[in-house]
């Protein structure tokens, strides 16, 4: 090849080369730009948090019916004690009164025996009274007769015959006399005893009649608890399902808030990448202006890597929707809460996996800055700054005598939180009431 003509086409290749780094240099640039994520609509995000908003007003109105069933439930239960207890009242005078018809019974049946014996004595001794009477008429005399005494052989023995008629006769009618008192005496116990007995019965009667009536009332009124338990029961469980629709719709609501999120910085990070873009395409064209075909290769500069504020952002941000639960979360992610005796334990934290305020920052950070389980030593965990020079990824807390509550601080006035038992992770504005006047950063 001619020697003008190498030279021709080597000037030519080298701009040509130089055009190329230039151009591929801005090409570089921009595929460190991932494609653009989703960036759902206004309409969308609003339609979702409408829906969120609607599930949310049926929980709450689930949640007052509930509250009322389980104040009818707990009338019930009393009234269930109450009825209980009368059952138990009607079952010891029952006791008492069949105690007293045992008795009652026993006592009728000893006074009848007494009754028939003392009139087996009295028949007896009048039978014995007949057979002397008659034995004194055989004899041709009566009682008292004068032909009673004849043929005694002696004055004597005329006196003993006299004193003897006289002892019998008088002992007979005496006797007789005495059983029939005795007969009269048992008859009326007889008849006392009888009469008690039937007291005895009838209240007896009566018992039974009031037990039957407490158990009736018992009975209806565990058939009316465990009626009304299962409809507190089946409020639960459709409180729960629509718990759970809620959770689903702030989810979307938090996805489509997240995509939003990152659709932004995608945008701020490819505005990022433009200027630098622009930056090489400007350092190349002024070397190539200069006449400097040898210059340095223009290599691609990649973006930042995300700091350790960004990474605790998003790992919060990961969690919008997240239950709050009392005691609940550590470096690893939500855990299930645990009883604080008051509170806590009425929203059921013990029974869901979540965050408290202090366990979201825990996790956000985690990996990176180890913070205890207590917002009052993670206001002590890294450096106080004024709230006027607060910025993105410091720590917000709260308290009028002591800290009660921690939020991170997202820039731009909103914050993430967990805020209370019965609500859920959340962004929001920062609030200012009861706010401490410093500020805690981590990191930077």
């Amino acid at each position: 090849m001619p020697n003008t003509t190498r030279q021709r086409w080597s000037s030519r290749a080298a701009a040509g080369v130089l055009a190329l780094v230039a151009a591929f240099g801005v090409a570089g640039t921009a595929a460190a730009v991932p494609p653009p994520p989703p960036n759902p609509s206004d309409n969308e995000i609003n339609s979702s948090r409408a829906q969120a908003d609607a599930k949310a007003g049926e929980v709450g109105q689930l949640t007052n019916q509930l509250a009322e069933a389980e104040s009818r439930l707990a009338d019930l239960q009393d009234q269930v004690e109450l009825k209980m207890e009368r059952a138990n009242k009607a079952l010891v005078d029952q006791q008492a009164a069949e105690d007293a018809a045992t008795q009652a019974q026993a006592d009728a049946a000893a006074a009848r025996r007494e009754s028939d014996a003392a009139a087996q004595q009295i028949e007896v001794a009048r039978r014995q009274l007949d057979g002397f009477i008659a034995g004194s008429y055989q004899q041709g005399s009566t009682m008292g007769s004068i032909s009673a005494y004849l043929g005694s052989n002696s004055p004597k023995d005329l006196l003993a015959r006299a004193q003897l008629l006289s002892s019998v006769s008088g002992s007979q009618l005496n006797g007789l006399e005495l059983m029939e008192q005795a007969q009269t005496d048992k008859s009326n116990k007889d008849a006392a005893a009888r009469a008690a007995l039937e007291i005895a019965q009838q209240k007896q009667a009566a018992a039974e009649a009031a037990k039957h009536t407490a158990d009736a009332a018992q009975a209806a009124a565990v058939q009316a608890q465990q009626g009304q338990a299962a409809q507190a029961a089946a409020l639960e469980a459709n409180k729960n399902s629509v718990e759970q629709e809620l959770y689903t719709a702030q989810q979307r609501v938090a996805g489509l808030q997240g995509q939003r999120q990152r659709y932004q910085d995608w945008l701020a990070q490819k505005q990022r990448e433009d200027e630098e873009r622009a930056r090489q395409a400007a350092l190349a064209a002024s070397k190539g202006s200069a006449g400097g075909g040898g210059g340095g290769v223009v290599r691609p500069v990649t973006g930042v890597s995300g700091s350790i504020v960004e990474r605790a952002i998003a790992r919060a941000m990961a969690q919008l929707g997240m239950p709050y639960a009392w005691g609940g979360g550590n470096a690893s992610g939500p855990t299930l809460g645990i009883r604080d005796g008051g509170v806590a334990d009425a929203y059921g934290d013990y029974r869901k996996i979540g965050f408290d305020c202090s366990g979201l920052m825990i996790y956000a950070y985690g990996g990176a800055v180890s913070l205890p389980h207590y917002s009052g030593y993670q206001y002590t965990a890294g450096r106080q700054v004024p709230l006027s020079q607060m910025r993105r990824g410091d720590l917000l807390f709260w308290g009028r005598w002591d800290i009660h509550h921690v939020a991170l601080y997202l820039g731009n006035g909103m914050m993430i939180e967990a805020p209370q038992s019965g609500m859920v992770v959340r962004v929001t504005p920062v609030r200012y009431g009861d706010i401490l006047p410093y500020a805690v950063r981590l990191a930077g």
